[in-house]
């Protein structure tokens, strides 16, 4: 099986598995989006989650973000951890999209890199989910899956995502990446993963590997 016809079927798999997958970071515009992802580095998605419900209210447009008190953000955002390089970033990235962009999230992977804080995870999050276009998020869970189920052997999230998007149709990548997010938390943990559940089990690679 080559990797193409692996992940065809991984995909056709998980589809029947999580038919319904979206981003697990809550928002409602492209600047909460590019925030709340800034946030979740070495965080939880839930824990982000509880914080952005008030810091979203607090700070209701790109304008307030960067006028906002970097003191006064950093302990809005203290609990998620790394919060006065995350309260720098997010000044930063929203001074530079208004003066800059005029206000609006760009919507290209090399203006998105401009950003503070702003990674190729972080864009291609915002590429996707907010902007519909083809992204691959190497995320913990995309890293450790890919490997798991043989679609790539490297550890560097820059070329699992180069390797990904070789064999992965276009039109498939984000909602594989989202998919990936769900199978490694119900199924497929960095710790114990429950191979016997598994709907993947007779294609990964993994298997009776100690």
């Amino acid at each position: 099986m080559t990797k193409k016809e692996l992940v065809s079927e991984v995909i056709l798999r998980l589809k029947e598995e999580y038919p319904n997958v979206k981003c697990t970071l809550d928002y409602t515009t492209p600047i909460e989006m590019l925030i709340a992802t800034q946030l979740s580095a070495q965080c939880t998605d839930a824990r982000v989650n509880i914080v952005t419900r008030d810091l979203f209210k607090k700070y209701t447009s790109v304008y307030d973000f960067a006028n906002a008190d970097y003191d006064e953000l950093c302990e809005d955002i203290r609990s998620t951890g790394f919060y006065r390089n995350k309260a720098k970033n997010i000044i930063g990235a929203a001074q530079r999209i208004i003066d800059v962009y005029g206000g609006e999230v760009p919507n290209t992977m090399e203006d998105l890199l401009t950003l503070p804080g702003t990674g190729r995870k972080t864009a291609n999050l915002v590429l996707g989910d907010i902007f519909k276009k083809p992204a691959i998020v190497v995320d913990t869970h995309c890293i450790r899956l890919s490997n798991r189920i043989g679609l790539t052997k490297n550890s560097d999230p820059v070329k699992i995502e180069m390797d990904l998007r070789k064999i992965v149709p276009p039109e498939e990548s984000l909602d594989l990446c989202h998919r990936f997010v769900a199978h490694g938390r119900a199924v497929c943990p960095a710790r114990k993963p429950n191979c016997k559940e598994c709907t993947l089990i007779d294609i990964c690679k993994r298997v009776g590997v100690k």
